[in-house]
């Protein structure tokens, strides 16, 4: 049976807005709404090199793509600035049919940006990449796109590049990136882990030994690939977070082991090595396996400590901040924040001076729960003892998604007794929104603006203004990593309340004073509210 030609171009603008057909990497045939997505008329694109209708920085990607088009294989989509924009974008994927005299088949749809724009020779950020890889991974949950992990190495690229001119080692740069991207879902889901190491997530539609054939031939480096499927079915959430932990292992262990492993067995290695992790962190978790340590926390008015952080520390010695970013991802986060009230109440209720306050960190995924403050409030019904003497320091590790709820269950923690202080002010981008929306006791500036005030005046004029700001919100302050007696006396002429740091103690087991009172300046009026009982 005959089908009419233009049946067949209604089923492709089903799917696309534009037709366009290439040869010799020239426009000579375009069909559709060009001036819609190309800017440009169907007759102005004739004769057009397809490549120079793209941004600059987008160019090498599109000539990746084509280059390697020989294969029969569908390459795309990926996702490109129009030449002369910055926000008009174009979705584009294309084909070579074989036995079709070296013509490429195009399909073009107007799209949204995928994201901060790359340049020429560069891949997302490892911190990018992981947000990437996160939405893709529910967005294939909902549409059933199939995706996968690809670990990819070039032998020997670094040394290559070390022998190489300034331009040359660009050019190469670029290059890499390039051939990177047009493997990469979108064109933009790719990430550089080390010199020579490699990370994209792309769809489950082609063979590994494919796209190693092409990437050798784009970078004229030998690449091995190592490919981990994403399955969309139960459980699949926590594979995707023991792959993003798997890439910093790998990134860390490489192939270390004698025999050297290949890449698909390291890969393998760093993916169940995580997972373990995983599971073990969960058992001491459920088991209580940990320790609280425990620094001082100095009130710079009377020189004496105010209260003490109460600071997590795990039986196998490992670091407490991964642990604790490894529970969020793994969401063992609100268990393990129960877990060292628990540990903080018991250990105020046992004080038998009544003098000891002790501050607790509280994820921002664990505020926002209703249960957290019915936990606080049983176990302050049932250690009276440790009423009005405990602080909750809210972590910006992972972002409060509604902060009206977190800020009601703020106020039923203060309504307890307890002040509540913003943690690690300055480090998220959040931080001026907590500010505003949260009604808070304390913010603990980041260290980062604290630890160098004696040679950065810039960081002390926006820590002044930071105090100023608090000030008028009858908000405390303390700086956290003071360890000279010049940032103390910089702190201090600020108007901080409070430091924190290695002057006065590191964490201990035991609860002490602090090393070195710091000097002590006249006390001045505080502000009113649940703090007055504080001091």
């Amino acid at each position: 049976m005959s089908i009419d030609p233009r049946r067949l171009l209604g089923l492709a603008f089903a799917s696309a807005d534009l037709l366009v057909e290439l040869q010799s990497g020239r426009v000579r045939l375009a069909l559709g709404a060009a001036q819609k997505v190309m800017g440009k008329s169907e007759a102005g694109l004739m004769g057009q090199a397809w490549s120079d209708l793209f941004h600059p920085d987008d160019r090498p990607l599109m000539e990746a793509m084509l280059s390697c088009a020989d294969d029969g294989i569908r390459r795309g989509p990926v996702v490109l600035r129009l030449a002369g924009s910055d926000d008009r974008c174009v979705r584009v994927i294309l084909r070579a049919l074989p036995e079709n005299e070296g013509r490429v088949s195009c399909a073009a749809t107007a799209a949204q940006s995928a994201g901060p724009p790359l340049t020429a020779d560069s891949l997302q950020p490892r911190e990018s990449f992981d947000d990437i890889a996160q939405g893709l991974f529910e967005a294939a949950r909902v549409t059933g796109l199939e995706l996968e992990l690809a670990m990819v190495e070039f032998a020997g690229l670094g040394a290559m590049r070390e022998g190489l001119t300034p331009s040359e080692a660009q050019a190469l740069d670029v290059r890499v990136a390039s051939a990177v991207r047009a493997e990469s879902h979108g064109g933009s889901a790719a990430t550089r882990l080390s010199p020579d190491r490699f990370a994209l997530l792309r769809q489950r539609d082609d063979r590994p030994e494919n796209m190693v054939k092409r990437l050798t031939k784009m970078v004229s480096a030998e690449a091995d690939a190592h490919v981990v499927p994403l399955e969309s079915g139960g459980g699949s959430s926590r594979a995707l977070r023991a792959l993003r932990y798997a890439l910093d292992d790998f990134l860390r262990e490489g192939l270390k082991d004698m025999p050297p492993m290949t890449l698909s067995e390291a890969m393998n290695r760093s993916v169940k090595r995580t997972l373990a992790r995983a599971g073990a962190l969960g058992v001491a978790v459920s088991q209580r396996r940990f320790t609280l340590a425990y620094q001082p926390v100095v009130s710079l008015t009377t020189g004496m400590a105010h209260h003490h952080e109460a600071l997590v520390r795990f039986e196998d010695g490992g670091s407490p901040f991964a642990l604790i970013r490894m529970a969020e991802e793994f969401d063992l986060i609100e268990e393990l924040d129960h877990a060292i009230v628990e540990q903080a109440v018991k250990k105020l209720a046992n004080d038998q001076e009544r003098k000891l306050r002790l501050a607790v960190n509280v994820s921002g995924q664990t505020i926002g729960n209703e249960s957290f403050v019915d936990h606080v409030g049983r176990l302050l019904s049932k250690f009276d003892e440790a009423k009005g003497r405990l602080i909750f320091e809210i972590t910006e590790t992972r972002a409060i998604d509604n902060l009206a709820v977190a800020n009601q269950h703020i106020q039923s923690l203060r309504g307890m007794g307890s002040l509540v202080c913003l943690d690690d002010f300055g480090a998220g981008s959040s931080s001026f929104a907590y500010l505003q929306q949260l009604q808070l006791d304390i913010v603990k500036i980041d260290g980062r603006y604290v630890r160098e005030l004696a040679d950065n005046g810039r960081d002390g004029a926006l820590v002044r203004r930071l105090v100023e700001l608090c000030r008028d919100l009858k908000i405390r302050t303390v700086a956290e990593m003071v360890e000279t007696v010049e940032v103390e006396e910089i702190v201090r002429a600020a108007g901080v309340d409070f430091a924190q740091g290695w002057l006065y103690g590191k964490p201990a087991d035991k609860p002490a004073p602090a090393l070195r009172p710091s000097a002590p300046v006249k006390a001045v009026a505080r502000r009113v509210g649940a703090s007055d009982s504080w001091g």
